[in-house]
């Protein structure tokens, strides 16, 4: 079989290595790619908002199907366009995406399903907000509505810090912005909860913690994440069961009412309070660095899952897993996630991998056969062991080799597992 995934970053490369490991696929094209993906999968410098040439390129080369990786192309559309054409996709069609490409459609849909998330406010003007904001409580959660590449969250402790949140994102930081969301904080710790669905059925696809937080300690500003750990240290058999009951299934069921069979990767983002699972949002695709850290603890043929998926075949599946622990470090450019230079040289060619580790590029570009930074966040270093505390010990020394004098990443991920 021939694959497509499209996108250029951490998560599109672990796909297309998990791709690589089946058997059953004898050729990779990565729209667009970066230097990781370049060699394993021909890299194809097509612009992603043109669906057209896409479309094009895909019909030429006879691809089976195509996995797109992130969330911009799902939210305009792309599924619903390159079926049109007859091309077999896996993802969400447009309606579905509104799930992340719209807060205040996920925030309605948990309303009238009873879906159970934080109180919330919906607001179209910076007077109407700030006045709101006057009488509340604080610390409080203040949300672009839109895509915000993983960045368009405030927690304010204050009224000037939340006063400055509005202003932003009124005045365009996260682009045109016509309502903003202010919900209630919530106390607890947060959970990545994945699934994959072929729009008839649906299976778990593992759990993982996000550390979205630049500095150690998770303090500093928002970023894409700094690292992630799975499994979660809080998943049991009975916070699935309600994860399930009371936020994937009441979703699923109000995306039937819309005549929306949901297929993908669903990502819930969850704050768990006092053992109940509550909604914080919805991504429509694998996260990052998340899928860096599930993909390689996977034992089933993915290219067959996604097969499956996309024939509505996939109640036929038992997935397995390998039964460890996996941790994902990123190494960032020096000042992500605010302003960063690129084009620094990375070199990779003496590191020694293991077999239980994992490089996978996100912010990188190949020139003249050398590697060159080429975003925010740069390379994500992921290993496998029985236990976390190693996971973490090996990805570390991995980064001391790597030894980037152009770069920075957090050495406590996975700190509320580890006991040091």
């Amino acid at each position: 079989m021939k694959v497509g995934v499209i996108g250029n970053g951490g998560r599109e490369h672990a796909l297309c290595h998990s791709l690589k490991n089946s058997n059953k696929i004898k050729q990779i094209y990565c729209f667009p790619g970066n230097a990781g993906t370049s060699s394993i999968a021909e890299n194809v410098n097509i612009d992603l908002n043109n669906f057209e040439k896409l479309k094009d390129f895909i019909i030429q080369n006879n691809i089976n199907f195509i996995i797109v990786g992130p969330e911009k192309p799902l939210v305009d559309g792309i599924v619903d366009y390159l079926q049109k054409y007859k091309i077999k996709v896996f993802g969400p069609n447009k309606v579905a995406s509104q799930l992340e490409g719209s807060k205040i459609f996920t925030k309605k849909l948990c309303e009238k399903y009873k879906i159970p998330t934080a109180k919330f406010g919906i607001f179209s003007n910076t007077k109407e907000a700030l006045s709101f904001l006057q009488n509340c409580t604080f610390p409080i959660v203040i949300k672009a509505d839109g895509l915000a590449a993983g960045k368009g969250v405030y927690i304010s402790e204050n009224y000037k810090e939340a006063s400055k949140a509005v202003h932003e994102i009124f005045d365009g930081k996260f682009g045109n912005a016509e309502n903003l969301l202010i919900e209630e904080f919530l106390r607890g710790e947060e959970m990545s909860f994945f699934i994959i669905s072929d729009g008839q059925s649906y299976k778990m696809f593992g759990t993982a913690q996000d550390h979205k937080r630049v500095f150690e300690g998770d303090q500093g500003k928002n970023t894409g994440g700094m690292g992630a750990y799975s499994p979660s240290r809080l998943e049991t058999h009975e916070l699935n069961k309600k994860i399930i009951n009371k936020i994937i299934e009441p979703t699923l069921k109000g995306l039937k009412k819309l005549n929306c069979e949901y297929k993908g990767f669903l990502y819930a983002g969850l704050m768990i309070v006092n053992g109940e699972p509550f909604l914080i949002e919805y991504n429509v695709r694998m996260g990052d660095p998340e899928c860096q850290t599930l993909l390689p603890k996977l034992k089933t043929d993915f290219s067959v899952i996604i097969n499956k998926c996309i024939e509505q075949q996939l109640h036929d599946l038992e997935i397995e897993w390998y039964d460890d622990k996996s941790i994902c470090i990123v190494l960032c450019s020096k000042g992500y996630p605010e302003s960063y230079q690129k084009n620094f040289i990375i070199d990779l060619e003496k590191l020694n991998l293991k077999k239980n580790q994992f490089i996978f590029h996100a912010g990188t570009k190949k020139v003249n056969n050398a590697i060159l930074s080429d975003g925010g966040r740069v390379l994500n270093i992921v290993t496998r062991s029985n236990e976390f505390k190693s996971a973490r010990e090996s990805s570390l020394k991995l980064l001391k080799e790597i030894n980037w004098d152009n770069g920075f990443y957090r050495k406590d991920i996975g700190h509320k597992v580890i006991k040091e």
